[in-house]
């Protein structure tokens, strides 16, 4: 979808929700944001490391989400996916998005991951390269995931991501040199989430 502001995202996401619940088509979202700072359901205070209004100020807006999780940044050059789709497990769901991101960034270079504190996409050097956040409202998911490409890192420093400090986040970028960003990468990511959903669990 391109660059598209969070709540034009938010209110779309809602809107297809509606849709499954009623038995439509179910949709996973690709886009990228602006600089747009999230606070999920088990967001800290203490986590937002600058005021609201100085964050707002500066040109990044700042929502109170939905879905599971701490506080998380989204911006030009991280690849947001979004997953609205009829769920069995939420355990299920998350692992087969963990999944379909390493398969992806494997299709680019050959990564080594680990096992983080939390759920998202960690590489064997102890950093987080994708974080994962969903909500399920009767049956069907919302949210998704968020995978650093060429984002500026920086940004991460205006908060403590997902509770964590931020030089444990990292990107594609950062750690292989390689810059492909969103609309680029749109496809590899694509083919992944595909190949994931018709193996066997």
């Amino acid at each position: 979808m391109g660059l598209v502001p969070y709540k034009t995202a938010w209110d779309l996401q809602h809107e297809i929700h509606r849709e499954v619940l009623n038995g439509g088509e179910e949709r996973i979202l690709l886009l990228e944001h602006p600089h747009v700072i999230t606070l999920g359901k088990s967001s800290k205070p203490g986590n937002l490391l600058f005021p609201k209004e100085y964050l707002e100020k500066s040109g990044i807006e700042i929502y109170e989400v939905e879905r599971g999780g701490d506080v998380t940044y989204h911006g030009p050059g991280q690849l947001v996916g979004y997953f609205i789709v009829k769920v069995r497990s939420v355990r299920e769901l998350v692992d087969t998005v963990e999944r379909a991101i390493k398969l992806a960034l494997l299709e680019v270079y050959p990564f080594e991951f680990s096992e983080g504190p939390h759920r998202g996409v960690w590489l064997k050097n102890g950093k987080k390269i994708a974080s994962i956040g969903m909500a399920v409202k009767g049956g069907v998911s919302l949210h998704g995931f968020a995978l650093n490409l060429t984002v500026d890192l920086r940004f991460f420093e205006l908060i403590n991501p997902c509770g964590l400090n931020p030089s444990v986040m990292t990107s594609l970028e950062r750690e292989t040199g390689l810059k492909i960003p969103p609309s680029e990468f749109y496809p590899i990511m694509e083919r992944a989430i595909i190949s994931v959903l018709h193996q066997p669990l």
